[in-house]
């Protein structure tokens, strides 16, 4: 079998080009570009994006060449650009808080990667990667089912709840029936470049003025009664939750409750201000099933870090539902991604649209 694999140029993903050639595959390996020079020079922080992206595809190479496999570099920085940047300073400057790193495992690495991997004539059978989780055919279903990595910890589930089935359907994550300490083992024993390199999981380590080119509009800080407490840099510097940067004294610490955007105004609170139940999500995608037609009793988690708590899921118009939780959570926050899980099952996911109460 021949088995595309996305080298990010970190242990992971090199692990899993070691193992499958162990395993008698076929391997080639896949580093998609996302940097290039139109960038503005204050844009330089490293992570997923940033100009030091671009060690990661030498990297990249060199682990290629200690496995003898051949390597790819596919240049996915304008379309990058457009989709994932776009989108991440339209939500900002929306009074949102995107997930980028979801909609680029939709849209870029899942999507246009593997297209434009055929189509530089490399016909692979299978694409893999070096997050943790599980994807299975479940012949009863008639369906591709994600699953929850085996580690808790490292668990990477959340970030692929939005792909479809068609996607599903040619991937492969071989680490999700491993615990990172062992992958850190195998790549040490394969003494594979990269076997001590620190990872980082963010998007981006910068700030979100590099990335968002509009000029910052102040405006005023206030309580949940409206009253002026200090004033604001450009809301797009802010997010529900935030509790640094306020520059504001007061009797008690301060938290970002919300974000009014047709006012130009942050609303601060106490931290009891940010336990929330009830909310609506958008543009679900379900992975178990086709849709739902009923109300549903799932666990959900409102971003990554957050623990998974019970709630139901009321189906509503327009591809939207209602979700209720059993009790009240912290900072649930439009533009983030609720995921619904039954056990280790990624049921769907959607993103939340608006908090209630």
């Amino acid at each position: 079998m021949h088995i595309a694999v996305g080298l990010s140029g970190g242990v992971d993903s090199s692990t899993v080009c070691y193992l499958l050639k162990s395993q008698g595959n076929e391997v080639s390996g896949i580093t998609m570009k996302t940097w290039n020079d139109s960038y503005a020079d204050n844009i330089k922080g490293s992570g997923c994006f940033g100009y030091n992206s671009l060690a990661n595809i030498a990297e990249s190479k060199k682990v290629c060449e200690k496995l003898k496999i051949p390597h790819y570099t596919i240049d996915l920085s304008k379309e990058f650009k457009k989709c994932i940047l776009e989108y991440y300073k339209n939500e900002y400057t929306a009074g949102r808080t995107p997930n980028p790193c979801v909609f680029c495992n939709q849209k870029i690495k899942f999507d246009l990667l593997m297209k434009k991997t055929y189509e530089a004539g490399i016909n692979f059978d299978r694409f893999a990667t070096g997050h943790y989780a599980k994807v299975e055919y479940d012949q009863s279903l008639k369906r591709y089912i994600l699953k929850k990595g085996i580690d808790e910890k490292k668990d990477q589930s959340y970030f692929l709840s939005m792909l479809s089935q068609e996607q599903l359907s040619k991937l492969l994550f071989p680490l999700g029936g491993y615990f990172k300490k062992d992958i850190r083992l195998i790549a040490k024993e394969a003494n594979l470049p990269v076997h001590e390199k620190k990872e980082s999981q963010d998007f981006y380590l910068g700030t979100n003025s590099d990335l968002i080119d509009e000029i910052a509009v102040k405006g005023n800080i206030v309580d949940k009664h409206g009253r002026t407490l200090g004033y604001h840099k450009g809301i797009y510097s802010y997010t529900i939750g935030q509790r640094k940067g306020l520059g504001i004294a007061y009797k008690h610490p301060l938290y970002v409750t919300g974000i009014d955007k047709e006012n130009n105004m942050i609303i601060a609170g106490e931290k009891s201000d940010l336990l929330k139940k009830i909310f609506y999500v958008k543009d679900l995608n379900w992975i178990f099933f086709d849709k739902f037609n009923d109300p549903i009793n799932v666990k959900a988690r409102i971003r990554y870090l957050h623990k998974e708590a019970e709630a139901m899921i009321i189906p509503e118009e327009n591809n939207m539902a209602l979700v209720k939780f059993k009790e009240p959570q912290y900072a649930i926050t439009p533009g983030q991604i609720a995921v619904f899980y039954d056990n280790d099952i990624v049921l769907g996911a959607g993103t939340i649209e608006k908090v209630l109460e």
